[in-house]
């Protein structure tokens, strides 16, 4: 059976609650009106407990099926933040908010988790309980992890977790999965350079931290072509390079490097962030300077579990087909808090196309309405399936 078709009836309407919350992107946690509107739809909808404020602004819809033989408790995910972007997408629905816009689709993501709760708050064609969480600061704030350190796993009792994403490139309707690492571990380190700065025109009085920056952003590619082994996976990228002095006469007594490593598991991670200092320290003190290094570890990585990605691979083939179900997809460096309820609990994420649209995080997209049904099918679906009623 492909999409239920009370979603076609239901379009229109979860469209609308979609293009409302675009015009109106909030940031981080700072998502009081989104999580506002969430919490009075499920209280609309019918919802049996509605709780707002689960790791900080986040909202937990709870749903109970008809039937509550199986004590099966399942958690279905959306993230709601926006990104502090400028839109330039021209849509007429873009966003209102000045440096600030739903690039990544969580409007989209948002709303199918609404029309979902709707249906299955009217059907109850279950036998347990349905957990909708809606989440706050996924971009980079860690409301993922603010959830579950709240205790919104025990306090709900839930047993499994899914989380879902569009995916611009992808068909719209295909999925896209794998057992163990689907996304990496993004970490961050900030390298403070100090050498000896002076006039540019008498260098050898001088320790150019430029110089010896520069050798580092340099050194450091090494930690991926000569410590990594060649079938593991680490991007590290130098992002930010900034001198204490902007004149042209003067040779700094500072520079600050930014940067990124992504790894996919626990011990390219260890080994990055030990070269990393390493490498800076070492090359530094070769030129008579000094490099202090910040290491940052970020959301880990997004580990799918074995029997749970097995049966969502059944439900996206329920939706779409088995020809638009991808079980073996390559992993990507990019990173997604829903790690932290993976780590909690075990469960799926996967990806879902958005069609021939701009890319996540480019100031012209925007989340394609086409996939409304097929997500909400696909939530409804986990539910139904995996606590079947009678």
């Amino acid at each position: 059976m492909p999409n239920i078709n009370r979603f076609a009836e239901m379009h229109k309407d979860i469209t609308a609650w979609r293009r409302d919350l675009h015009e109106n992107p909030e940031i981080l946690f700072d998502t009081h009106r989104t999580s506002g509107v969430v919490a009075d739809k499920l209280r609309e909808f019918g919802c049996d407990e509605v709780v707002p404020g689960i790791g900080r602004t986040g909202v937990v819809g709870v749903i109970k099926g008809r039937q509550n033989g199986s004590g099966k408790v399942i958690g279905l995910r959306a993230d709601m933040d926006a990104l502090p972007m400028t839109e330039t997408s021209g849509v007429p629905h873009a966003s209102k908010i000045e440096g600030a816009m739903h690039a990544c689709g969580h409007d989209g993501h948002t709303a199918m988790l609404l029309g979902a709760a709707a249906y299955l708050a009217e059907t109850r064609n279950f036998d347990g309980t349905a957990i909708v969480i809606f989440q706050p600061a996924e971009e980079g704030g860690g409301g993922g992890k603010e959830m579950v350190d709240d205790g919104m796993m025990d306090r709900f009792n839930i047993q499994e977790v899914y989380g879902m994403h569009n995916y611009p490139g992808l068909k719209v309707g295909e999925f896209a999965m794998r057992t163990g690492p689907l996304m990496a571990a993004t970490d961050q380190f900030v390298i403070h350079v100090e050498g000896k700065g002076g006039h540019a025109a008498n260098p050898k009085a001088c320790i150019d931290t430029t110089l010896v920056a520069s050798h580092i952003v340099v050194a450091l590619q090494s930690v991926v072509s000569r410590n990594t082994d060649p079938l593991d996976s680490l991007v590290l990228s130098v992002t930010s390079f900034e001198t204490e002095s902007k004149a042209f006469n003067i040779i700094p007594q500072r520079v600050e490097i930014r940067g990124t490593c992504r790894s996919l598991t626990p011990e390219v991670r260890d080994m990055a962030e030990e070269r990393v200092g390493a490498v800076a320290k070492s090359t530094a003190a070769a030129f008579g300077a000094t490099a202090n290094v910040e290491y940052t570890r970020g959301y880990p990585v997004t580990k799918n579990h074995a029997r749970q990605t097995e049966f969502a691979a059944m439900i996206a083939q329920d939706v779409s087909g088995s020809e638009m179900v991808d079980t073996d997809t390559s992993p990507v460096m990019g990173g997604e808090d829903f790690s932290y309820m993976l780590e909690a609990r075990p469960g799926a994420f996967v990806f879902v196309g958005n069609g021939d649209t701009a890319t996540l995080h480019h100031p012209d997209y925007d989340f394609n309405d086409e996939l409304i049904p097929v997500g909400c099918s696909y939530w409804v679906k986990i539910i139904e399936k995996s606590m079947p009623a009678g």
